[in-house]
């Protein structure tokens, strides 16, 4: 007669289960084997793949120019950008055209983000709950472009699935705030490639779960000695025929940027 040693040496005897309740009982005892590793571990690799897109999109510091493309209905605008970044505590974005806007720059020091408009000299103190805002009237919200959040810090990170994007096999990944986290987005979904952990798609759903905004990576080439999306396109789920685009011209990582030079001082003279 078959039999299962217990934990505390007692032994049970299979046929002492009814029939019916067997096939319940060996598959709680396989949960209970596996739950707790299996599940950690899933855990353990979805936020390993967010750790490596992150690095890879930004690496210690980096240096980056670019043109951001509104797209609407009945018009297009386009607006130059520069861009310096170091670690994720750190980010200097300074607009170097339309003329109108020339010199207006966004920073960001740690949790502290402040705006630059030199047409009326003054430094503005952006509160978060300025982040859900339009960014120069595009497409993207302040959290987008200056991250008041952190993907990796703010979310749980759960692997759902694998799908294709194109032709790149990718990763996908849910991912959900943490109680009390400062995010604007209830979740989001990301596609990862799985060769070179590019980003090539994420879905941005609200609290109450609708689909708010879909970015898209393109045109996948190297830069700064990376493999990347030189394109990102922002689509609204729910406003036909707007769109944004960022097309990055020049992207240089690991500079050696320090830290004092994320200032307001530096914000206001930056070039």
């Amino acid at each position: 007669m078959q039999t299962n040693n217990l934990s505390d040496g007692s032994k049970l005897w299979i046929s002492e289960i009814p029939s019916n309740y067997l096939h319940l009982f060996i598959l709680l005892l396989c949960m209970a084997w596996l739950s707790p590793t299996a599940y950690a571990q899933s855990e353990l690799e979805a936020r390993d793949i967010i750790r490596k897109a992150e690095e890879k999109t930004r690496g210690s510091s980096s240096f980056s120019e670019m043109t951001m493309t509104i797209v609407r209905p009945t018009w297009t605008r386009e607006v130059g950008m520069k861009s310096w970044t170091k670690d994720t505590d750190y980010s200097l974005i300074l607009i170097t055209n339309p003329a109108r806007d020339k010199g207006m720059a966004f920073l960001k020091r740690k949790k502290e983000i402040w705006n630059w408009q030199p047409t009326i000299d003054r430094v503005i103190k952006m509160p978060p709950s300025m982040m859900m805002q339009s960014w120069m009237g595009s497409d993207f919200k302040n959290d987008d472009l200056v991250k008041e959040s952190s993907i990796l810090e703010d979310y749980t990170h759960q692997l759902i699935g694998t799908e294709k994007v194109e032709e790149y096999d990718c990763y996908k990944i849910e991912l959900t705030p943490k109680e009390d986290a400062p995010v604007v987005w209830g979740k989001i979904l990301s596609w990862i490639s799985k060769d070179e952990f590019m980003q090539l798609k994420a879905e941005f759903y609200d609290e109450d779960g609708y689909l708010v905004n879909t970015m898209l990576g393109k045109n996948v080439k190297e830069m700064g000695g990376r493999t990347l999306p030189a394109r990102l396109e922002v689509i609204p789920a729910d406003e036909e025929g707007h769109k944004t685009i960022i097309e990055y011209q020049k992207l240089v990582f690991d500079q050696g940027i320090e830290a004092k030079f994320f200032s307001v001082q530096q914000m206001k003279r930056a070039r």
